[in-house]
């Protein structure tokens, strides 16, 4: 019988090699499973399928995992290295594991009793045969182990580039046989185990059926929330009641999603495609935890950061690949154009209008439509920012969607609300130059199907992209340790708790963000280069400035998500010297080589730069503060620090409470030494005169933040009673005037935004209080960290902010007036 197998196996190799591609699922098995091929393996697969087989060995064997096919050898015991858990095509389905299987375990779990270092690692793996979960109003999509020879045939053309081999997490048996024992029980128990993983796995990757869309119109239109909104709508513009209804189809139409499984797959090709010409791979870190989370059933809500229009695309096309259900996402209502917008719509976008603050009819028509995808059980996705960022740091968060999350879990969520930041980073990003033009004041273009036509000939070798899974956050267990009367009953839909708990949940996302940021060679030589006055170094400094960033990310990592660039840092700058168009130039003189920004190109590079500041922040204060004081205590660094790291982690979504922030900082001044860039004796840290270079192109990172605090806080000393707002406007024009006068190119520098996030920290902090010695010591550090050219340009111009401000006021009124 097995001879026959093995020629049937055989026969089938060659045109299954043909049709089917190796879609192996986590894409390195052995890596990140963390399995251990010195101890043996025991594949379980769902069901017999020689078809399965020959696919399923052949990913094996790419990804280095041993030959299913081959027999573990223990203790001169041969047995087989996979097992079925059911028969294939059978009339009569058994309701139980194979007979054989179970004694397969039995006897593994034998061997565990008798061999004391002996583990073996059960592998579930499923093949999965295309991904289209089917509608609701139709039959079920055959079960592909029903089918016969031809069919699997005519499937395997027809779904062989959408096939996926899935490796689980490995379960140790020694594990097993120690918590729960060896006897013929257990062996049928993980048989069961083992059938009940791959149901909910064929669900994790499919997903729940697709909605008959006008059934859920239907029901959705006829629930109370918006019966209500509809009647209110009637009442306060005056309008029939049947007009008041035809304008909630309207919008509802405008809102939802419309998912085709089919046009998904050619979604699949297209984004192959383009990634292949775009970008030179992309680096997917994480994905674990969300596989984890869809397997215990988790309603998974996707939180990207929003760097271009291209993350829409990538991650769902990285979920995809991961073997998950591409999301809902909620797109901008902009991108609603022809022919875009249909397409997106098929891919499962639904789009939100940029505001509809007092509109209670659109309100409660998106909100039940958000609660209506949570309670079907599809995964969404949304960008908390609201826009794309323009300057590459994370924007404030945008709470409404996060408010409608919250209010979703209320309303009787079944299953459990989990919360997933995705860092999404690129080491060139296809929007930038807009996004300078912008900045510079030039208004903001309209999405169209011309600039997409423009955007798509401008496509080139972008190196790479990054998307990394952030440590989810599941909304029952945070708020129970935060906000524990959260699941006492209110009446009201925003309780006491309510708003505090959003804000809170949004901020704690943005920080978690950041701690899976990716670190590329871009981002490192433009943070390099940009901490330059000149903005060129030469190419011996450049490489020791970049190692030197590498061993402080490797030696103080700011986070275990963090990832990290491999390469030498030689390889870095090679690699970005190939890039197209990312204005780094290599210029030669009799001393060597000088590396330098293109004069247009260093506000494109500080976005890069500023993907990943608030990696650098803490040593760049460090940096900072040894430089302009040559010589300090540890205890007087430790105490600027804290008296300035409130405002850094506001603005940056950084992570560290007051106990890690002292630990930090230790490791950070201990990593310095050890670099020979500050001399540390005892409590006492001093400049290194031989490596100073190095210390004043860390300490640069921090020079702008540092300066736009003084602006701040010196109008603030003049002026204590001076009102929030009018702080706001007199700091953005000290900004300004700094910036041409010094030649600042960082586009944040003078952001509204940025302001005023700074001033709320100062209200938070009670500097707004009567204590003037706190300000008057934050004011001190701050003067101590900038130069006097710097400083007497500040003060110059704050003396003058009050005259310019009713200048400008005035000439507002005039303006008015006319």
């Amino acid at each position: 019988m097995s001879g026959i197998v093995s020629t049937y196996r055989k026969l089938l190799e060659l045109p299954l090699s043909v049709l089917v591609k190796n879609n192996p699922i986590p894409a390195q098995p052995i890596e990140e499973l963390q399995l251990n091929i010195n101890q043996p393996i025991l594949y379980v697969l769902p069901y017999t399928s020689q078809t399965d087989f020959v696919i399923f060995r052949r990913n094996c064997l790419s990804v280095g995992l041993p030959d299913p096919a081959e027999k573990n050898v223990i203790d001169g015991v041969a047995l087989p290295r996979y097992v079925y858990l059911d028969e294939g095509r059978r009339f009569f389905k058994s309701k139980g594991a194979k007979d054989e299987t179970v004694k397969v375990f039995n006897k593994y779990l034998e061997l565990h009793r008798d061999i004391a270092d002996l583990d073996v690692q059960l592998i579930p793996v499923s093949v999965l045969w295309g991904r289209s979960p089917g509608k609701e109003d139709k039959a079920s999509l055959p079960n592909l182990r029903l089918l016969n020879g031809i069919q699997k045939t005519f499937a395997a053309i027809w779904f062989g580039r959408d096939t996926f081999v899935r490796f689980s997490q490995a379960l140790s048996l020694r594990y097993m046989v120690n918590e729960h024992g060896s006897d013929e029980k257990i062996a049928q128990k993980l048989a069961r185990v083992a059938k009940i993983h791959f149901a909910k796995q064929r669900i994790s990757a499919t997903g729940p059926r697709l909605p008959n869309r006008e059934a859920m119109f239907n029901k959705l239109l006829n629930s109370q929330a918006i019966q209500n909104a509809i009647e209110d709508e009637a009442k306060s513009k005056n309008i029939s009641r049947e007009k008041a209804y035809a304008e909630a189809e309207k919008i509802l139409h405008e809102i939802a999603a419309d998912v085709s499984h089919s046009s998904l797959r050619v979604a699949d090709r297209f984004l192959r495609w383009l990634w292949n010409k775009l970008y030179s791979g992309i680096n997917v870190q994480n994905a674990d935890r969300v596989r984890k989370l869809a397997l215990e059933g988790h309603e998974i809500v996707y939180v990207p950061c929003h760097r271009s229009h291209i993350d829409y695309l990538l991650l769902s096309y990285v979920l995809y690949h991961q073997g998950l259900v591409p999301p809902h996402i909620a797109a901008g209502i902009n991108l609603n154009f022809w022919p875009a917008g249909p397409l997106f719509r098929s891919w499962g976008a639904f789009f939100i209008r940029r505001t509809f603050k007092g509109n209670r009819l659109y309100s409660a028509i998106f909100r039940e439509y958000l609660g209506e995808l949570f309670h079907r059980g599809y995964s969404v996705e949304y960008f908390i920012e609201g826009g794309r960022s323009r300057t590459g740091r994370l924007l404030a968060p945008k709470t409404g969607m996060m408010s409608m999350t919250l209010q979703a879990l209320q309303h009787n969520q079944t299953r459990p609300i989990s919360i997933v930041p995705v860092y999404i980073g690129y080491e060139h990003v296809l929007e930038v130059d807009t996004y300078a033009k912008e900045l510079r004041g030039a208004a903001k273009e309209k999405e169209n199907a011309g600039l997409v036509l423009r955007v798509i000939k401008k496509l080139r070798n972008l190196g790479q992209g990054f998307v990394n899974f952030g440590e989810p956050i599941t909304l029952s267990n945070y708020l129970s340790h935060h906000y524990p009367e959260w699941k006492e009953q209110h009446h009201e839909d925003k309780p006491l708790w309510f708003n505090q708990a959003v804000g809170s949940i949004s901020n704690q996302v943005m920080i978690n963000i950041n701690k899976s940021a990716a670190v590329n060679g871009m981002n490192l030589v433009g943070t390099a280069l940009l901490s330059s006055r000149q903005r060129a170094l030469s190419h011996e400094q450049l490489l020791e400035q970049l190692s030197s960033y590498q061993e402080m990310l490797k030696n103080v990592p700011y986070s275990t998500d963090v990832v990290l660039p491999t390469d030498t840092p030689k390889a870095m700058l090679d690699h970005v010297l190939s890039l197209d168009r990312v204005g780094v130039l290599v210029e030669k003189d009799n001393f060597g080589e000088i590396i330098r920004l293109e004069r247009n190109s260093a506000v494109l590079m500080t976005y890069y730069r500023n993907n990943i500041q608030h990696l650098f922040v803490l040593p760049s204060l460090v940096a900072s503060i040894v430089l302009h004081y040559e010589a300090i205590q540890k205890d007087l660094l430790l105490d600027a620090v804290r008296k300035i790291y409130p405002f850094l982690k506001g603005e940056l979504f950084l992570h560290f409470n007051e106990e890690e922030l002292n630990t930090q900082i230790k490791a950070v001044i201990d990593e310095f030494a050890r670099q020979d860039v500050i001399q540390a004796n005892d409590n006492f840290l001093s400049i290194h005169r031989s490596k100073v270079r190095i210390l004043q192109l860390w300490s640069a990172g921090m020079r702008e933040i540092l300066q736009r605090y003084y602006i701040t806080v010196s109008i603030l000393r003049k002026d204590p009673g001076i009102a929030r707002g009018l702080l706001e406007k007199e700091s953005q024009l000290v900004a300004q005037r700094l910036s041409v006068l010094h030649g600042i190119n960082a586009p944040e520098f003078f952001d509204k935004a940025v302001f005023s996030a700074f001033i709320a920290n100062l209200k938070e902090e009670g500097y707004f209080d009567d204590d003037k010695e706190k300000l008057h010591e934050l004011a001190t550090i701050l003067e101590h960290l900038i130069s006097s050219e710097v400083c007497l340009t500040i003060n110059s111009a704050a003396d003058k902010a009050d005259d310019v401000e009713i200048e400008v006021e005035e000439e507002d009124k005039s303006n008015k007036d006319e």
